[in-house]
């Protein structure tokens, strides 16, 4: 076997396991601290859709003006979604705070082989 034929194979090798890798795709939904139940529950429906699908969701609540102050209200409405979207999701990165925005990392659930 002659070396163009096997540097071809070795590149259809690369092409092809190239292929099988999986891209992960992050989403991200924005929040803010005093939301109402209507548009709660809607942005919530994204994030779903989104975990359904297979991608990670980066949650952010933009903080403004005084609200900075009160940074347990960003906790506890993270702390809130997580729980809401538990079966669909898991929690990648816990909830931390940087600069104006709180934001949290939400992973889909792997499902085991059977």
């Amino acid at each position: 076997m002659d070396y163009g034929k096997f540097k071809y194979e070795q590149a259809q090798k690369a092409r092809e396991s190239r292929k099988n890798q999986q891209q992960t795709v992050v989403k991200e939904q924005k929040f803010r601290p005093k939301i109402d139940d209507h548009d709660y529950e809607t942005k919530k429906g994204n994030v779903v859709r989104f975990l359904e699908k297979g991608s990670k969701v980066k949650v952010t609540i933009m903080f403004r003006g005084r609200e900075q102050s009160r940074p347990e209200l960003g906790f506890r409405l993270l702390e809130r979604l997580a729980n809401d979207v538990a079966e669909y999701g898991v929690v990648e990165t816990r909830a931390k705070q940087d600069g104006r925005n709180m934001t949290m990392v939400l992973g889909p659930v792997r499902k085991g082989k059977k």
